[in-house]
């Protein structure tokens, strides 16, 4: 609300407010310190983003109509607030109008809380709690749809649908998939893809997105606990695990920790705890993208080739420019993604160098990405038919399988990652973050082009939590134009500009999820809070400052790897174990 928006005089629970016209009900409570319950709702406040379908009436209040001695319930998060309206958010009339409502989405609902994947975290769940809810008065016909477990990402029950329509908001308005609508009428109703096809035949993303903001089990990720525990407690295997730099700012809200609490030390002794052979860090995987990303930018720089180049860590935002884009398809850079690339050197260099069998490996990778499942699962990023990555869990999924195995995280001494390919620099860490991919390839690729070490290592004009930013970079007596977009709604608008010639850009960063992988769809589930995404951020660039190295061509582990392995970056042996291509998808 702007600072000369007109203000208007209303009553909340005989509290006399002055608010600016045109706010809801609900804002206004929520500004007086008055609590209304909802589920529907769902505020994306840096997006300008707003659920407003208003269709599960848990946040009915009264509207006092004192004149006509008449007062009508109506839901607080549509309705605005006029000159002179007297609201009561505690009559028994609102309470049992909020009660029956759950009540009446529960006699619909599968009754297995201690089973669903997201017991104790369901919002549904948390509401009949609040409302005290004790009972489910009315028995009946049940939806009875089959869960959609096509895909290696998602996992659909549609049983568990209340109707929300928040998953559409995210798909449709934020990431501008257009996967998901409503389908069918009345009882029968849910969100699903076009026709109910099968999430794998769409052209889903597995961004997760939609997982994120729902608020039931009607969207999960596919639960890959029970392959880990299998794999590691299996003869013969040698199982290594590998995790994403928005693990360690995010983990430790699982075990009660303030977001934004840097975990790395106690998540490595938890892993180690819990069985696996070697942990490594994906920030190695990162270091290496980054090495042949920047040599990738030069090389376009230098011989005229195809600009601008596109990071291509993020496998959600390349499946979205495989279906929606497909005429930019060459644009991309060839690099694989960091926890693939690190896959692939533990089973070629690392099991070579430790005498190991690169078919008794398996690799296990913790992402914040659900759309990093699927991506796992891509034939082209397997080496001579064996997959890079085998397993690959989320952070939730990590957090569950160590309160399985009783390990009191909190109390756990720090551990360092296994070597060789367990150093990382603090560009590295960078790539949790929106801005950190391009802003970690900008320090090798400034010093690779002026031979001289970088004065400022922080690059301040790529930060930020805008959307879509823009910036000019001086490297010598070259200025590079560098785009970042984060959320794939903004990426359609930077796509959309270089298709159509609108753009002159040099290098541009695209992250899937609205401030990158700190808010990724695997991670601990933040509702919308700006502030949980904020502190990740923060801690990320403190993790970044804390290392000793802070450029990925000074890890000393990365630079061991290509003087008795890889050769020159992007070299001949480079381009065959960490390059790729992509190809053009059907929209559907």
């Amino acid at each position: 609300m702007g600072p000369d928006k007109k203000r208007i005089n209303v009553r909340i629970n005989d509290q006399d407010l002055t608010v600016p016209e045109g706010i809801t009900i609900l804002e206004a409570a929520h500004r007086a310190g008055v609590k209304i319950p909802t589920l529907c709702h769902l505020d994306l406040h840096d997006l300008q983003l707003y659920n407003k379908t208003a269709s599960c009436r848990v946040c009915m209040v009264e509207v006092v109509d004192e004149r006509n001695n008449r007062n009508k319930l109506v839901p607080s998060c549509v309705t605005k607030l006029q000159e002179g309206m007297a609201v009561r958010t505690d009559t028994r009339r609102a309470i049992t109008a909020r009660r029956m409502a759950v009540e009446l989405l529960l006699s619909n609902h599968p009754n297995e809380c201690f089973t669903c994947p997201k017991n104790l975290e369901c919002e549904l769940q948390s509401l009949a709690e609040e409302l005290n809810v004790r009972e489910i008065r009315w028995e009946g016909e049940r939806m009875t749809y089959p869960k959609d477990i096509s895909s290696d990402a998602i996992v659909k029950d549609s049983n568990k649908c209340i109707y929300c329509r928040r998953c559409e908001t995210a798909c449709n308005e934020v990431q501008t998939c257009g996967i998901l609508s409503g389908i069918g009428r009345g009882f029968n109703s849910f969100v699903g893809p076009f026709a109910n096809i099968p999430m794998v035949e769409s052209s889903c993303t597995y961004c997760g997105q939609c997982v994120q903001v729902c608020p039931t089990a009607a969207l999960t990720e596919v639960y890959h606990t029970d392959k880990v525990w299998e794999a590691i407690n299996a003869p013969g295997k040698y199982v290594i695990v590998q995790t994403a730099p928005a693990i360690r700012v995010a983990l430790g809200e699982l075990f009660g920790m303030e977001p934004g609490t840097v975990v790395t030390g106690k998540m490595v002794t938890a892993l180690r705890r819990m069985g696996f052979d070697a942990v490594f860090d994906t920030d190695f995987g990162a270091d290496l993208t980054i090495m042949e990303e920047a040599s990738e930018l030069i090389y376009r720089l230098q011989n005229g080739k195809t600009l601008p180049i596109l990071t291509n860590c993020c496998p959600a935002w390349v499946k979205f420019i495989e279906h929606q884009f497909p005429e930019l398809i060459h644009v991309p850079s060839t690099c694989k993604s960091p926890h693939i690339m690190l896959g692939t050197i533990a089973k070629t260099y690392y099991a070579e160098k430790m005498g190991i069998d690169p078919d008794s490996i398996v690799m296990v990778s913790v992402m914040p990405c659900i759309a990093k499942k699927a991506e796992a699962r891509r034939p082209e990023l397997t080496k001579d038919e064996r997959n890079n990555v085998d397993i690959s869990i989320t952070t939730r999924e990590l957090g569950a399988m160590i309160h399985e195995a009783g390990i009191e995280f909190a109390k756990l001494p720090d551990g360092e990652f296994d070597s060789p390919l367990g150093e990382s620099s603090g560009a590295a860490v960078m790539f949790g973050t929106a801005g950190g991919v391009i802003e970690a390839a900008l320090r090798t690729a400034s010093e690779w082009l002026t031979g001289e070490p970088l004065k400022e290592i922080e690059f301040e004009d790529l930060r930020g939590m805008d959307g879509v930013r823009r910036a000019v970079v001086k490297i010598g007596d070259k200025e590079l134009k560098i785009g970042i977009a984060s959320g794939l709604g903004n990426a359609r608008h930077i796509l959309e500009d270089i298709r159509d010639g609108r753009a002159d850009y040099h290098a541009i960063e695209i992250m899937a999820c609205p401030g990158g992988c700190i808010a990724g769809g695997g991670q601990p589930y933040h509702h919308g809070n700006d502030e949980v995404v904020k502190k990740r951020r923060e801690a990320i660039f403190e993790e970044d400052r804390n290392k000793k190295i802070r450029k990925s061509n000074e890890n000393k582990e990365i630079l061991e790897l290509y003087k008795t392995y890889l050769g020159e970056p992007f070299g001949e042996k480079a381009h065959e174990l960490l390059h790729t291509h992509f190809e053009e998808r059907e929209r559907i």
